[in-house]
């Protein structure tokens, strides 16, 4: 079953990154993400259902470490498209405010769990025939309230909570990541350069590292003198955007199964049809 399960995970994974790289908008990726990570969860009930275990230490091994893989990936976008949907539209001050009480929820959640955050953290089994096989659930084990609600031949009292844990602390980083955000944001425009217009890069980010790469390959700046980082930066600073890991972009970009250049051809169509609509202004 692991080869199976390995297999869909990977899959999982290939296209949520596909969609890291294909939506800007977080809202939006958010959105894609769970109907793909629903879909998946699906295909691992399938195969669960028709797995036969051979022992409980089988089963043990799919609640503690398979299928929270794949759940808190859900939990993940889940908690991250409404932080989004309910972002405040202030200033520094309230944005930062409301991303600090997310963290704080983090925390109780953290608080609440603590037992079992110890138990699950420092790699102890002792308690796992309670938590992770069905049926055996503990009322005295710190156990939520949905899970009297849930399917329970696809669920053990304690899965759910590594899922959780497991997403928490990517959701910690995203909001730690986003204050650190706000914090440099005034520190680098105070670095850049006035100007009297600032143009901000509104397509796709990946658009952006596609036409990157394509003129660094064509030697356009300084007689092809330039290197890749320099005119990264340059982008970056005029266009007001972050390219982020643009060379692990670039990779993911190089496996794309169909139209690796697929900004540059829209680029390419879209001046050819201005090209030949003689009422467009020049």
């Amino acid at each position: 079953m692991n080869s199976k399960t390995n297999l869909l995970l990977s899959d999982l994974n290939e296209q949520l990154n596909f969609i890291d790289l294909e939506i800007d908008d977080t809202i939006k990726r958010c959105e894609k993400a769970i109907e793909i990570i629903v879909k998946s969860v699906q295909k691992l009930k399938i195969l669960f259902l028709k797995e036969k275990f051979k022992n409980q230490e089988q089963e043990i091994d799919f609640f503690k470490n398979i299928k929270p893989k794949f759940t808190s990936k859900l939990v993940y976008y889940n908690i991250i498209y409404k932080i989004e949907t309910k972002n405040p539209h202030g200033g520094e001050r309230v944005v930062k405010k409301y991303l600090n009480n997310e963290l704080d929820k983090l925390k109780r959640y953290f608080d609440n769990n603590l037992d079992f955050y110890k138990y699950y953290r420092t790699g102890n089994n002792y308690l796992d025939f309670k938590y992770f096989v069905r049926g055996n659930f503990d009322v005295k084990l710190t156990i939520d309230s949905f899970f009297f609600e849930v399917d329970h031949n696809f669920s053990t009292s304690h899965d759910f909570k590594v899922a959780k844990i497991l997403a928490h602390d990517l959701i910690q980083v995203y909001l730690e990541d986003k204050l650190l955000a706000i914090s440099n944001k005034g520190l680098k425009e105070k670095s850049q350069h006035n100007h009297n217009a600032k143009l901000t890069w509104t397509a796709p980010k990946v658009a952006l590292i596609e036409l990157l790469y394509a003129l660094q390959s064509e030697k356009v700046f300084n007689n092809g003198t330039t290197d890749l980082k320099e005119i990264a930066e340059y982008l970056e600073n005029i266009f007001n955007v972050d390219l982020g890991q643009y060379r692990r972009t670039f990779l993911e970009i190089r496996v794309r199964k169909t139209e690796r250049t697929k900004f540059l051809n829209t680029l390419k169509d879209t001046l050819e049809k201005r090209m030949n609509n003689s009422d467009e202004p020049i």
